[in-house]
């Protein structure tokens, strides 16, 4: 710490800042990274995020395998990606500036916990000389900055063990941050108290690192300027900041809410979906029920017992969850009973990329099932859509009486970004109606219940509660007779069920498709799920360079909007970027004998707008 009076720096205006913070998996960068990100939108800029953890829930420490790192994107104008490259990096070891260095554009600067340069980190992290001294940096702004001791004599007052004041440098780090772009003191400090609640030496001795950073920043005759980033006109009304997860969570809750039923999750834990799980268990108050089952299978059928029973079920996990979950859902489907799977996509096969996103289980989410089990597909595009994507879902699945499978990623699952609270009275209503009382008649003109007669609008079967007098009817895996419910080995009613399982999907009322952009370009960009940021961020590109581009996105992935085919036919060119091998443009080909050219990545990491607008360039100059 330092009595220097603070020096009168100038203070610049930016319109943006990309920031990443990369440490150790223990250094707490992702929670310096959302405090930051907290403060900047109550602060109102727009903002996206990046969050990247290591697949290892301890690497060792120093090492590549080891970093993790949050890029956070804050703007004064409205934006839809976090960045292509970070302008400013703050890297606590050499194996974060050495896995992150790539990423930071020419120039750039490049805040540096120096005390963490010795001999045996640098030799962890693969560096043969310090790059501290070597020359290696010249190309950017480095500010090599004394973290750790400054943390270490900051918390000292307090009673707090050296080799424990090292777990406050992240705090120091945000707070150096936080005067850089003149973030308020008050906020992080409110929220160190709520975070720490209990544990008093704890709370104190990250106040005073976080205070130290700030001082630092101030006093230390380091830094050239400070700067200010103004607030994004974004539409009025009440902002709050959400991942894709607990956007999820909520939209979930919204829709039990919305259909006045009672909520049920059946959920095995896997990366990157547990999070819907523990934020749905917090929330009792709203009828929901969790239940964290000894493994997939276990809670998929629980979804379906749910469902059964009258509750809106949902079951979470991730690809190779899916897999495991397919009988069950062959099951849901012969049954014809609502639920909704979501599935956080994920790097694979197999274990694959545990934290890293993909899009690549497309094809199995419309033919991942034994037989022909059609099912419904949505796709949220941002990590605010989840909620109304969750909500689409479970319009779906209740209105047409069947299990739906609602495609997010690990992308959108953590980054984060300003959501505008909607106004409840624009949800829709999507309460069902629960069968009650008979709907046919006998032989003798008796009154029966017909468990498979079917809505002459949906296709949909009645939804009757186990227990209603006089409904009693089976369920199981074998194929029903149409109508009575009753066992049926008959060939034709068997090739009549399924007929009537697929037009009851293909029958579902999806919105027209929207084509953003110019209507009257002959060149546009096809995508789906998470791309959209960055195809969206790429058209504006594009037609800031003068070249007319369309931007169409699929929500509804299964059924296709019924004018799809129509629409796309009426451009001569077609990209379509996806984080897998051509999953869609496949599907596209397929069904609609267009010639659409696939832009495909699955190196775990999500596109940059600079990614899709070269593929954009390169597809619009070619013969």
């Amino acid at each position: 710490m330092t009595d220097i009076a603070p020096r009168e720096l100038p203070l610049q205006e930016l319109a943006e800042v990309v920031i990443r913070f990369a440490g150790d998996s223990g250094d707490g960068m992702q929670l310096t990274g959302d405090q930051f990100t907290s403060i900047s939108a109550a602060l109102g800029n727009d903002l996206a995020t990046l969050p990247e953890f290591p697949a290892e829930i301890r690497a060792p420490q120093g090492t590549l395998a080891g970093v993790s790192a949050f890029q956070v994107r804050i703007s004064d104008f409205a934006i839809t990606t976090p960045g292509d490259a970070p302008t400013v990096l703050v890297a606590m070891n050499p194996a974060a500036l050495k896995a992150q260095l790539h990423n930071v554009v020419q120039g750039g600067a490049i805040i540096l916990n120096s005390d963490a340069f010795t001999e045996r980190n640098l030799e962890k992290a693969g560096y043969e000389s310090n790059p501290l001294e070597d020359g290696s940096l010249d190309g950017y702004r480095s500010y090599p900055v004394a973290m750790s001791q400054i943390t270490r004599d900051a918390v000292a007052v307090h009673g707090v063990k050296p080799r424990d004041a090292e777990r406050s440098k992240n705090f120091f780090a945000l707070g150096l941050i936080s005067w850089m772009y003149t973030r308020p003191v008050e906020p992080t400090i409110e929220f160190i108290s709520a975070k720490f609640r209990g544990r008093d030496q704890v709370i104190k001795a990250n106040e005073a690192a976080f205070q130290a950073g700030y001082n630092f920043g101030e006093t230390a005759e380091l830094f050239e300027s400070h700067y200010e980033i103004k607030p994004a006109p974004l539409p009025s009304g009440e902002y709050t900041n959400v991942t894709g997860n607990t956007a999820l969570a909520w939209g979930c809750v919204a829709a039990g809410q919305l259909a006045r039923l009672p909520i049920f999750l059946g959920s095995y834990p896997i990366t990157p979906a547990s999070d819907i799980l523990h934020d749905l268990s917090a929330l009792k108050h709203f009828g929901v029920r969790t239940f964290q089952a000894e493994d997939e299978i276990a809670a998929a059928a629980s979804a379906v017992g749910a469902a059964f029973g009258g509750a809106l079920a949902f079951t979470t996990t991730s690809g190779p969850g899916v897999a495991l979950k397919g009988e069950t859902l062959g099951l849901a489907v012969s049954l014809e009973l609502p639920m909704v799977v979501i599935d956080i996509q994920r790097g694979g096969p197999s274990t694959g990329l545990p934290t890293k996103p993909e899009q690549a289980d497309l094809m199995m989410a419309m033919y991942g099932r034994h037989s022909e089990s059609p099912m419904p597909i949505v796709a949220p595009r941002s990590p605010a859509d989840c909620f109304d994507a969750a909500i689409e879902a479970c319009r779906i699945a209740l209105r047409y009486r069947t299990p739906v499978m609602l495609l997010s990623d690990g992308y959108l699952a953590t980054s984060s970004e300003p959501w505008l609270l909607p106004d409840i009275d624009s949800l829709p209503d999507i309460g069902v109606d629960f069968q009650r009382g008979f709907n046919g008649t006998n032989e003798d003109g008796e009154g029966i219940f017909l468990p498979y007669l079917r809505d002459p609008e949906t296709l949909a079967r009645p939804w009757a509660i186990p227990g209603t007098p006089d409904l009693m009817h089976r369920v199981g895996g074998i194929e029903k007779e149409d109508e009575t419910g009753n066992i049926s080995y008959d060939p034709e009613n068997h090739q009549k069920m399924v007929g009537l399982r697929a037009a009851k999907i293909d029958a579902i009322e999806v919105p027209d498709t929207e084509v953003a952009g110019d209507t009257d370009a002959s060149f546009c960009i096809l995508g789906w799920g998470s791309t959209w940021g960055a195809i969206d961020a790429t058209v504006a590109r594009l037609q800031e360079a003068g070249h007319k581009v369309a931007h169409v996105h699929l929500r509804n992935l299964n059924p296709m909007p019924k004018d799809l085919g129509e629409v796309l036919a009426g451009f001569e060119k077609i990209i379509c970027p996806e984080m897998n091998d051509g999953q869609l443009v496949n599907l596209i080909r397929a069904k609609f004998l267009l010639d659409v050219k696939a832009v495909n990545k699955m190196n775990g990491v999500p596109f940059t707008t600079g990614e899709i607008e070269a593929a954009a360039l390169a597809a619009i100059e070619a013969p």
